[in-house]
C-alpha cells in the first residue's frame, strides 16, 4: 500500500517523499479514504500511530479541491488539541505536509502575546489550529467566526477531558455550523468520552488501531526498585553507565521537573525542565534544542509532554511513576516510535508500587525487573 493508492493528489504525495514517508500507518490507511468521502471518523488510536497525518492529508486535499481564489479566506477547518506543544506540532505537520499548495494557516495557544496570531487571522486562514482557551478568548473579542468551518478535527479527547475542558469545547462546538465534518480522536474510549462523540459525531466511521492497553512492541521495558532519596544517583548510573546521549524524564509535578534538571546540571549532564509554569518562550527554545541534541536530557511533567515529538529519541525515564496507568502508556509512546526501537526505564520506590501494579495490570504483563544497580 503507499500514500498514491489512497488516492491523495500528488502535490501531497511529492510532500510526503520529501519527508521520506513511502508508506501509510495503519490508522492512516484506514482513516484518509473515509476522510476524502466526507465521513464522520471516531478513531481510538494513540500517540505515535501517525494519526496527524491521517486527519491532515485528506483535509488539506478537501480543502485544495474547493479552493476559489475569488473569495476571501475563511477558516473552514479548525482543529482542537489540548496542549501548545500537540498544537504546535500539528501546525508544523499541516505546513510540511501542504507545502506545494496554497493552504494557509494559522496556530492560537495561549501563554504568549496573541498579537501576532491576531495580525495572521487578519490575513485570512484556511486551517486553524488551537487549544480551547485563547480560541474562545479571540472569539470573544470578535477575531475569529467559525461559521464556514466544514472540518472540524478534536485531537487527544481524552487529555481534553483529563484536563478540564469539556465545557470549553461544548462552547466551542455551539459555534460550528451543524452541517460540518468531525472527526473525533481519543487514546481510549471510555463512557465519558463514548458520550461526548455521541453528541457530535454524525454515522460515524470507528477507526482504532493500537488498543491503548497495548505498549509497542519495539520498547524494551523495565523498572527499577530504590529508595525516594537515592533516585538522583539512580538517574545519573543509568545515564553515564548506559551512555545514554538522549532521554526524555518524566516526573509528576513542576518542581520536581525543575529540581531533576537542576541536579543533572550539577552533575555535568545537559538538561531542560519544560512543564506549564515556563513561558512559552522558555518551552520552545527547551524543545529546540532537545530535538537538535545541544541538550542532552529533557525533563518533562504529563501536561507538558502532549506534542514532544522526536526523531528516533532512544529512552524514555520514568523517574517518579504516574499515578494513573494510562499515564505510562503515554510516556512511553514517545520513543519506538515508527518502527525504532526504544527504552523505557521506570524508578519505583515503596510507596508508588500501586502505580506499578495499575501499569502491569494494564500492559497484561509484569515488567522485568533490573535488580544488578547499585542503588537497590
Amino acid at each position: 500500500m503507499t500514500f498514491s493508492n489512497l488516492k491523495l493528489i500528488k502535490p501531497l504525495v511529492l510532500a510526503l517523499d520529501k519527508k521520506g514517508y513511502s508508506e501509510p500507518t495503519p490508522i492512516q490507511e484506514q482513516s484518509i479514504p473515509h476522510i476524502l468521502s466526507g465521513k464522520d471518523i471516531f478513531g481510538c488510536a494513540q500517540t505515535g500511530t501517525g494519526k496527524t497525518a491521517a486527519f491532515a492529508l485528506p483535509i488539506l486535499q478537501l480543502l485544495e479541491s474547493k479552493k476559489d481564489q475569488s473569495k476571501p479566506r475563511t477558516i473552514k477547518a479548525l482543529v482542537l488539541a489540548p496542549t501548545r506543544e500537540l498544537a504546535s506540532q500539528i501546525s508544523d505537520n499541516f505546513l510540511a505536509y501542504g507545502h506545494n499548495l496554497g493552504i494557509s494557516h494559522c496556530t492560537i495557544f495561549g501563554g504568549v502575546s496573541q498579537l501576532h496570531q491576531v495580525t495572521a487571522l487578519k490575513r485570512g486562514v484556511d486551517v486553524l489550529v488551537a487549544t480551547p482557551g485563547r480560541l474562545l478568548d479571540l472569539i470573544n473579542q470578535g477575531y475569529i467566526k467559525l461559521n464556514h468551518v466544514e472540518h472540524f478535527v478534536l485531537d487527544e479527547a481524552d487529555r481534553m477531558l483529563d484536563m478540564g475542558f469539556i465545557n470549553d469545547i461544548k462552547k466551542v462546538i455551539a459555534k460550528l455550523p451543524t452541517k460540518r465534518q468531525t472527526l473525533f480522536f481519543s487514546a481510549t474510549a471510555t463512557p465519558s468520552i463514548m458520550k461526548l462523540a455521541n453528541t457530535i459525531l454524525h454515522n460515524p466511521v470507528s477507526v482504532s488501531v493500537t488498543p491503548f492497553s497495548s505498549t509497542a512492541s519495539l520498547i524494551t521495558q523495565t523498572v527499577y526498585y530504590v529508595k525516594k532519596e537515592n533516585k538522583r544517583l539512580l538517574l545519573k548510573h543509568v545515564i553515564n553507565n548506559g551512555k545514554i546521549e538522549h532521554a526524555l524524564v518524566f516526573t509528576r509535578t513542576k518542581r520536581g521537573a525543575d529540581k531533576v534538571a537542576k541536579d543533572l546540571n550539577s552533575m555535568g549532564v545537559s538538561a531542560e525542565a519544560i512543564h506549564g509554569n515556563k513561558s512559552q518562550g522558555a518551552r520552545e527554545r527547551a524543545l529546540k534544542g532537545f530535538k537538535n541534541r545541544s541538550i542532552r536530557i529533557l525533563v518533562a511533567t504529563d501536561i507538558a509532554s502532549r506534542g514532544i515529538d522526536v526523531d528516533k529519541l532512544s529512552h524514555v525515564i520514568n523517574y517518579e511513576i504516574p499515578e494513573q496507568a494510562e499515564t505510562y502508556v503515554h510516556r512511553i509512546g514517545r520513543t519506538g516510535r515508527a518502527g525504532e526501537a526504544g527504552v523505557a526505564m521506570s524508578f519505583c520506590t515503596s510507596e508508588e508500587m500501586t502505580y506499578l501494579k495499575d501499569i502491569n495490570k494494564l500492559i497484561k504483563k509484569n515488567i522485568e525487573v533490573v535488580s544488578t544497580h547499585p542503588f537497590n
